[in-house]
């Protein structure tokens, strides 16, 4: 897998579209393969997502990201974890022992399925025990 990682300083850049780096994380069989640092490609919309997809990677992580860039990410099947602080090699070592987690993980498995109908209460559901029946005509 390959993993993007918004770089300031060595640390993850609380702010995505800012970032001037992006630090690209290969790993292999739980080890890191391969790790770059690139340039952020600039501030178009839509330029990062493809960027980071043109560069293999299948996950980004930020600290701060809006809804509208985690949707162009979404649409290249980038996941994005977001709220996430600290050096970039302590986050790497994170993914690898599989602690990451993100202030807002949506990085979650099945990237937030499962809330459909089935999840759906309703005022019908609170009322099996009242004292009248329904009878099919």
């Amino acid at each position: 897998m390959k993993v993007a990682i918004c770089t300031e300083m060595g640390s993850v850049s609380q702010h995505f579209g800012r970032a001037p780096e992006f630090t690209f994380v290969s790993i292999e069989n739980n080890k890191v393969v391969e790790k770059k640092v690139l340039p952020n490609p600039g501030h178009e919309v839509g330029s990062i997502p493809k960027f980071i997809n043109e560069n293999g990677a299948t996950c980004m992580i930020a600290g701060g990201i809006g809804h509208r860039a985690v949707d162009f990410f979404n649409q290249y099947g980038i996941e994005v974890i977001r709220g996430v602080t600290g050096q970039i090699d302590d986050v790497i070592a994170k993914i690898l022992d599989g602690t990451l987690e993100g202030g807002e993980n949506i990085c979650s498995p099945g990237g937030g399925k499962g809330y459909g109908v089935e999840k759906i209460h309703t005022d019908a559901d609170d009322n099996s025990d009242h004292d009248h029946h329904h009878h099919q005509h």
